[in-house]
């Protein structure tokens, strides 16, 4: 096993991953779906609807429960499941998020591309990320 595969692993081994259903059901108990992607990867495949596109460099700061910079309403008891195009840089990334305190975060399995082909909502992509 490479040091990149055995660093996901690790990172994944303290995550509860969501199936797209399994997302698609937190959504509307209320989780936040919370987009890593890059503009160019949400303006050509598109995007969830509700997600809220956050790019990879500030998602800390908006999601983190005691910043002063986080997104209205996020604590951390907050249901947050970020994804990416495939669901590998968001296992990382969900792994910082509850580092910083946010107990429920977690990622999507296989990304937004794996959301697209269970046939799950879509929407033209394209919307800033927010700031």
């Amino acid at each position: 096993m490479s040091s990149v595969d055995a660093f996901l692993e690790k990172a994944r081994s303290g995550l509860t991953r969501v199936t797209p259903e399994d997302a698609d059901a937190l959504r509307g108990e209320g989780a936040l779906l919370i987009d890593i992607r890059p503009f160019a990867n949400r303006e050509a495949e598109g995007e969830i609807p509700g997600a809220l596109p956050v790019e990879r460099i500030h998602l800390e700061w908006r999601l983190s429960p005691d910043s002063e910079w986080r997104l209205p309403g996020v604590t951390a008891e907050s249901r947050v499941i970020v994804f990416c195009n495939e669901g590998y840089a968001s296992s990382l990334a969900a792994r910082d998020l509850q580092l910083l305190g946010l107990t429920h975060a977690t990622d999507l399995v296989g990304g937004f591309r794996a959301w697209a082909a269970a046939g799950l909502p879509t929407e033209p992509g394209g919307k800033p990320a927010l700031p």
